[in-house]
């Protein structure tokens, strides 16, 4: 059943897909003519995604639209069912932005360029089907299959110890991964209706109890993708070994699929349980947030401190999730794409560096900014925006998040000044690591043994293009917020809405406990114990 005249993300999903699978058809050794083809099989998609938004998206409604359901693979109780909103739909268009860039960044693969274009353009549509599910077997389904490509990406064209990366990828994420499936088969099969459908298990009423156990299993799955503390360990390896387009879209998009997913599941459809991992979210997202600015600190490697940075960044997302508030569950979803044009931009420039220095090892670099000084301005640029820079998009994601919680009516002003305090802390930690990355790849004298080609040093205007369509967006979100923020609006507050309404029953199920330890009152949402 269709609820538009045009299947629209049924073809954003199967354009890509079936384009990969014409590639062994094109005989290309060089990769000359499958770059092309690739580019503009993604052009096109991008295309009709915006196409589809601007014609039959309603940015005021929260309801579900573009909606598409019939029956796939009935024996399993699999439905082909798509649709998008406010949260799904600004990072649907943010993978159709960064996969084209990277797909263009990806100008000079030489190395089996047929099976490298084919597995790109196979996690596009991926990326597109974890986003527009509506089936949470779907969902599981494009989620795996979205791990494959991004595992022989970084086996085949990564660095030195590209196996013991991608090894590591794969096991975390996978292993991870199964905590969706017993989750989802839990939700599925509890009560007299059985569905997989997504609008309908959040209809269901599941005792407090039950929604704890799902709760934890698509906790861990998203813990890992996000990635928190101490699960993150497989992301500056992943990183560091990851080539340039693999690591634009692996920070740009990948990562925002844990955001995504625990507003999606775990906020949504498990709304009492969220009110009591709530605090715990916060204190995770702050430790994120200050553990990843002191590891970025110790970090020589150019692509592992940028890793460090987006395990920073990401903590934001979490503290806005936990704050209870619209504003702060606005900013989380502002810096899932904010942080996502932001990190692909820097891991975007990080490749363009090693690709003239050979090197990215920090203190193997200087003086590079005399040499390079396009590359130098837009570096600066993008770290800018890293670092919050007011008129940037960071500077308005952090900012909302930092409201949202300090506006928040659910902890004790004692937890909210500790957590803003600290979150603080490693805000000013930013500045200092980025701006001293800085200092020591552009600034002091260059390293003699670095062998440097003086053929087109700097940017070239292709990779000029590939840095202007991604900052672009961030000034313009800096200076008028709005222009995203009303893609989502409407849907951060029905899901804000959802969850204080849960309150009510949660705290008469808190009372009933008779809760008598200090410090497990200071760890509840004082809304349960007031």
């Amino acid at each position: 059943m269709f609820t538009n005249n045009i299947p629209w993300l049924t073809a954003l999903i199967l354009v890509p897909l079936i384009a990969a699978f014409a590639i062994p058809f094109i005989p290309d050794k060089e990769g000359k003519t499958l770059r092309s083809y690739s580019l503009g099989v993604s052009l096109l998609n991008f295309g009709l995604t915006i196409l589809a938004i601007s014609r039959d998206y309603d940015f005021s409604s929260s309801n579900l639209q573009l909606s598409e359901s019939y029956n796939w693979i009935p024996t399993m109780g699999l439905g082909w069912s798509l649709g998008i909103d406010g949260l799904s739909m600004p990072l649907i268009v943010l993978s159709g932005l960064i996969t084209t860039v990277a797909l263009l960044a990806s100008w000079n693969v030489k190395k089996k360029p047929q099976l490298f274009y084919f597995l790109m353009l196979v996690l596009y549509s991926a990326q597109i089907g974890v986003f527009a599910a509506q089936d949470v077997l779907l969902f599981f389904f494009m989620w795996e299959l979205e791990l494959v490509p991004v595992y022989l990406l970084i086996s085949i064209w990564g660095g030195e110890k590209r196996l013991y990366a991608a090894t590591k990828f794969i096991l975390y994420t996978a292993l991870a991964s199964i905590g969706i499936l017993v989750s989802a088969l839990l939700l599925a099969f509890y009560g007299d209706n059985i569905t997989f459908n997504m609008a309908e298990l959040s209809l269901k009423e599941i005792p407090t109890s039950l929604q704890v156990l799902i709760y934890i299993g698509f906790l861990i799955a998203y813990a890992v993708k996000l990635p928190i503390f101490p699960l993150h360990t497989w992301l500056p390896d992943a990183h560091s070994q990851a080539s340039t387009p693999v690591s634009m879209i692996l920070a740009g998009v990948l990562l925002k699929m844990g955001g995504y997913g625990l507003i999606r599941f775990n906020m949504e459809m498990l709304p009492n349980a969220h009110i009591i991992f709530a605090p715990l979210l916060l204190i995770l997202g702050v430790v994120n947030v200050v553990y990843g600015a002191f590891a970025a600190f110790g970090q020589t490697n150019l692509k592992r401190r940028l890793a460090c940075s987006s395990l920073s960044h990401m903590g934001f997302v979490l503290i806005g999730i936990s704050s209870f508030t619209e504003v702060g569950i606005n900013g989380a979803v502002f810096q899932m794409v904010s942080h996502g044009l932001i990190a692909a931009s820097l891991f975007f420039l990080c490749g363009t560096t090693y690709e003239r220095t050979h090197t990215l090892m920090m203190d193997e670099m200087g003086g590079l900014a005399l040499k390079m000084p396009k590359t130098f301005a837009l570096f600066t640029t993008s770290a800018m925006a890293s670092l919050a820079l007011p008129g940037m998009s960071g500077f308005v994601a952090e900012l909302t998040i930092f409201l949202g919680v300090a506006e928040s009516d659910a902890y004790t002003a004692s937890f909210k000044a500790i957590a803003i305090f600290l979150t603080a802390v490693g805000l000013v930690l930013t500045p200092i690591y980025l701006l001293s990355m800085l200092r020591v790849v552009f600034y002091g004298q260059s390293n003699e043994k670095l062998e440097l080609s003086q053929f087109n040093l700097d940017a070239k205007p292709r990779e000029i293009f590939i840095s202007a369509c991604l900052i672009a967006p961030i000034i313009i979100m800096g200076l008028y917020p709005k222009i995203a923020t009303e893609t989502f609006d409407a849907k951060t507050v029905e899901v804000n809405s959802k969850v204080r309404s849960a309150l009510p029953m949660v705290i008469q199920e808190a009372n009933s406990y008779h809760f008598q330890s200090d410090k497990v009152k200071e760890l509840l949402p004082a809304v349960l114990i007031n």
